[in-house]
């Protein structure tokens, strides 16, 4: 298992994950990014999604992927 952390940003900022989650692998972590991705999609707000990325880090701040929203939403027309 090794933590990773799912920091999103768009132009305007960054929301920094503090906590991370255990992961076994990158597949693992994809899937966890997808979910907070669904999950703030989903909560409802005037936030325009399309701008936004999830970086995936690791424990010394590395990038290991990022994945961007339009991923799930599809991309703008």
């Amino acid at each position: 298992m090794v933590q990773v952390y799912f920091h999103c940003s768009n132009t305007e900022g960054t929301l920094i994950d503090r906590y991370g989650a255990a992961v076994s692998n990158l597949t693992e972590a994809r899937d966890r990014a997808s979910q907070i991705m669904r999950s703030m999609i989903q909560t409802p707000s005037n936030e325009d999604w399309r701008d936004w990325v999830i970086h995936v880090s690791d424990d010394d701040g590395e990038e290991i992927f990022d994945l961007p929203f339009t991923a799930m939403l599809g991309k703008p027309h």
